[in-house]
């Protein structure tokens, strides 16, 4: 693999860990014991919240950087759930620092432009082939 933006999953008979990687990096996804996993690894759930919680997080320490705020730390909290007919996330974000009540509005409008929110945020297509190897 070359391109940094594809990712490979490969699961085998273990119920139900998966192998995951991309250019550079590996990791295992799973499932809890409950439901018939070995809770070997985040479940794809718990991938997707750590995805918009971390990119959430760089990007607002991009800004406080390229801006020299007084930011010495983020958390940024992310739960998800269904309310009728859709999945909401909310997503927490602490700051600690010495921030003005108008930086920490800026700060919370910036975080609405990390790219996984935007990515969740707008319609999202997926094409899905099978092939048989």
């Amino acid at each position: 693999m070359s391109d940094s933006r594809t990712v490979v999953a490969t699961i085998g008979r273990d119920k139900f860990n998966t192998q995951l990687s991309n250019a550079v990096h590996s990791l295992v996804a799973d499932e809890p014991v409950d439901a018939g996993g070995q809770d070997a690894g985040p479940t794809p759930g718990d991938y997707m919240r750590m995805s918009l919680a971390s990119c959430t997080a760089i990007t607002l320490r991009m800004y406080a950087n390229r801006k020299q705020l007084d930011v010495e730390k983020i958390v940024v909290t992310v739960t998800s759930g269904q309310q009728q007919y859709k999945t909401v996330f909310t997503c927490v974000i602490a700051v600690t620092g010495n921030i003005t009540e108008e930086q920490r509005a800026r700060l919370e409008e910036i975080a609405h432009r990390c790219p996984v929110h935007k990515v969740l945020t707008n319609p999202i297509e997926i094409e899905t082939k099978l092939v048989l190897a």
